[in-house]
Order: structure tokens, then sequence, then C-alpha cells
């Protein structure tokens, strides 16, 4: 199944750091929101974000897969919809990492709304952009 939303983005920092930025609670919060997340497989966590009068900020998680320091998957639920996020990383000839973000199962209503997979893409670019600063 091809993904919904499907980003790469590129590190000069070590697989090593970027596996940290993505699964260590303290760092998760730098570049994308509070959590009480921890790397086991099964663990239910939230990310909290500041609600707003169409939101509540909150983003009900359960991990479902680590393949250290390779890929992680959790499930990403909000605002009635769950889906699912797949963070992929490899190590490139030139030791830069490549960080590929899948983003699936968004229901046939959210796709077919106008904006609402542009406006999932945009968010993950900006937090993939925070990341870059957050590793520098």
């Amino acid at each position: 199944m091809k993904p919904d939303v499907s980003l790469d983005f590129q590190f000069t920092s070590s697989v090593e750091k970027v596996w940290h930025a993505l699964t260590d609670s303290d760092m998760l919060a730098k570049w994308i929101w509070n959590n009480d997340f921890k790397a086991i497989v099964g663990h239910k966590f939230q990310f909290r974000a500041e609600p707003s009068e169409w939101w509540d900020g909150i983003v009900d998680c359960e991990v479902l897969n680590i393949d250290e320091p390779n890929s992680i998957t959790y499930t990403w639920a909000s605002a009635g919809e769950t889906t699912t996020v797949t963070w992929t990383l490899t190590k490139n000839a030139d030791n830069t990492v490549q960080l590929k973000l899948d983003q699936s199962g968004f229901s046939e209503e959210t796709k077919a709304r106008p904006g609402a997979i542009e406006g999932a893409t945009y968010a993950w670019t900006e937090m993939g952009n925070k990341l870059k600063s957050v590793l520098a």
C-alpha cells in the first residue's frame, strides 16, 4: 500500500544520533511535541500539543514495531483518525543519513477533503526541519 504522506530527510549526523532523536522522549519533545514515549513495542503514549478551537492537542499512539536502529512504527490517532507512522533510517555511502517518513491509513473521507493530506505533509515537513536544527 502506498503511504498517504511520504517524505525524505537528509542528515549529516550519525545513525545513532538520529535514532536517539526518534526514540528519546526528551529529544522528541524538542522537534515534535511533549510526550511520554518509551521505545518498547506495545507502549501506549501521547504527544501533547497546544490545543486550539479545532483540536484538543492530543495524539494517542502505540509503538507497533522497533528494528533498532533501522526503523520504528507507531500508530497516530487524533481527531477521529488513526494512521500509522513509520520512520526508516538508511546510512548512505557518504556517511549521511536518509530518514524516511511514511504515514498511511488516512480514511477516504479525509483523503477527499481538500488540503488534509497537504496539511499533514506540511506539518511533518516543519517537524523534519526542526529535527535538522535539533541535530545540528
